[in-house]
């Protein structure tokens, strides 16, 4: 077949090209769960910066525990929960359940206010930029409380409200309600407009850096609208959409199905590939740093997807999964069963930080696009989180010979040896030789890692058996390694971890090209090649 005419095949090597280039891999084994314990989880967990973990338990209390489930304290609620909680950059943890009380407890678990809303708190509550907390009502008001809990405005809906509130980067709230409407609020609690569904709206919306929204409905559609509440595009799934969507690193919008299906869809509305679990998907899905996607479905099984909709490997539980994979910044994975039982994974790639990896924004619960300040603290944590969970080697320490004695008794010290003068580093001769023996493993594209730091004009702290450590931009960044052939290559989807990085693919040029701080680094990369073991045109 001539690849050059035929454009359903060159679109599938340009999929698979893609998922290459973003590290996704082929069928793997399944990690092993580290520990299985029954902490009584209802809700979806929040998990605090240091690792702990916070949820409304079966038995109508606020639990936190820390990262490998001990628990620290409890509070009792006057109802049990299923709202995903707010852990504040404080400390603070804002919780609501279904006895209508929005209570913030200190970081000890001692109550710091209470207010009483007009119905049960079903969806999980928002936090806003100025530490101010949007929270919804299962009687339909959107209620905007202060940081001190001071009731700041209200909002009536013409239904109730499931769908949790997402702030996008200019203040607008957007939320959605069971009179099938979409709505988009000033940061006063103004209504800017409301987009009518078919049906009821559970989903919770995602926004994109653009200010486009994406969400599902129960009338068994997709959306996308645009920052005015236009219809960009609609795709049909088999049944309703009740879970959250997220938007991945590569711009798709992911989200389940009660048809059993995952939707991968563009942001122009094309649906790039659909994944089928077997089983209703009501869960929100998670994005890991090396592309892949996490979704559990309603017979209980945890299902990890590559970057091109390709399964991984399946975890099963036999029992109902219907919240969201917790994972927290240092690649710890929690996952819950209906019977309460929380299962953690360890040591694992953590939580991306695109701008919609979670259908929280983040693994706290705050519900909002990052202010670039945040966004880049929460690259910095989630890079010095993965250092702090692996072993390093220290680097060795340089020693000074020790002085010979001469005949006479005296000792000296040996004359200082010539030195070879240290060759000019050349970024581009290094870039180009990085991209050259880029090599293949695991569905993943991976690169040299000297010439890499050479192309970057990074320096090499300490590299142990599984990460190196680089000074690179005045920071210090961690990233995987991996030994082939006895020499030390990075996986091309580590780079995505750099301080400020943007990639782009050249396909005309072949070139992948990362512009970082100071530079662009242009590699060029052969994916006719790369790709020739994994496809092969029929």
């Amino acid at each position: 077949m001539n690849m050059r005419h035929n454009p359903k095949s060159m679109k599938k090597q340009l999929t698979l090209a893609l998922a290459l280039l973003l590290g996704s891999a082929t069928a793997a084994t399944a990690p092993q769960v580290a520990w299985l314990k029954n902490l009584k989880v209802l809700g979806s967990i929040s998990i605090a910066e240091n690792g702990d973990l916070v949820y409304i338990g079966t038995d109508a209390r606020a639990h936190r525990t820390d990262a490998n489930g001990k628990e620290k304290w409890n509070f009792a609620l006057g109802d049990v929960g299923r709202a995903q909680p707010i852990i504040t950059p404080a400390g603070k943890v804002i919780i609501g359940a279904y006895d209508d009380y929005l209570i913030q407890l200190n970081a000890a678990g001692q109550v710091d206010w209470r207010v009483k809303l007009d119905g049960d708190i079903v969806a999980s509550p928002a936090l806003r930029a100025d530490g101010s907390v949007l929270a919804a009502s299962s009687s339909g008001t959107l209620w905007a409380l202060s940081s001190t809990g001071q009731p700041l405005w209200s909002f009536k809906a013409g239904g109730g409200i499931y769908s949790s509130p997402t702030v996008a980067a200019d203040g607008t709230i957007y939320f959605g309600a069971q009179d099938n409407q979409l709505y988009a609020l000033t940061p006063a609690g103004g209504r800017k407009w409301a987009f009518r569904a078919n049906s009821f709206i559970f989903s919770s919306p995602a926004v994109d850096a653009q200010g486009n929204v994406y969400f599902g409905s129960s009338d068994r559609n997709i959306y996308a609208v645009d920052a005015n509440g236009q219809l960009r595009w609609r795709v049909p799934a088999n049944l309703f959409v009740n879970a959250s969507p997220i938007i991945t690193s590569t711009g798709l919008i992911v989200v389940g199905s009660y048809d059993g299906n995952v939707y991968a869809i563009d942001k122009n509305g094309a649906v790039e590939w659909t994944y089928k679990t077997g089983a209703p998907v009501a869960a929100p899905a998670v994005e890991l740093t090396n592309g892949d996607v996490l979704v559990g479905d309603l017979q209980g099984t945890l299902h990890a997807i590559n970057a091109s909709g390709r399964g991984q490997w399946t975890i099963k539980t036999g029992k109902r999964i219907d919240t969201t994979v917790a994972v927290s910044d240092a690649g710890t994975w929690y996952f819950s069963t209906n019977d309460g039982q929380l299962s953690a994974i360890q040591r694992q790639a953590p939580i991306a930080t695109g701008e919609w990896s979670f259908y929280r924004s983040v693994p706290s619960g705050w519900g909002r696009t990052l202010t670039a300040t945040e966004a880049t603290n929460r690259r910095s944590r989630t890079q010095a989180a993965q250092a702090a969970a692996r072993p390093t080697t220290p680097a060795p320490t340089p020693t000074t010979p020790a002085p010979r004695p001469t005949p006479g008794g005296t000792a000296t010290t040996p004359a200082p040896r010539p030195t070879t003068p240290t060759p000019a580093v050349d970024p581009v001769a290094a870039a180009t030789r990085a991209g050259r023996a880029a090599l293949v493993r695991d569905g993943q594209v991976y690169l040299p890692l000297t010439d890499l730091v050479e192309a970057l004009g990074a320096r090499v702290r300490v590299t142990t058996s599984v990460t190196t450590t680089l000074e690179f931009a005045g920071r210090p960044v961690t990233l995987t390694v991996r030994s082939i052939d006895g020499r030390a290559y990075v996986p091309l989807a580590a780079l995505t971890l750099l301080p400020d990085a943007a990639p782009a693919y050249d396909a005309r040029a072949r070139a992948y090209r990362l512009r970082v701080p100071g530079r662009t680094v242009s590699l060029p990369l052969d994916f006719a090649r790369l790709l020739r073991p994994v496809y092969t045109p029929r």
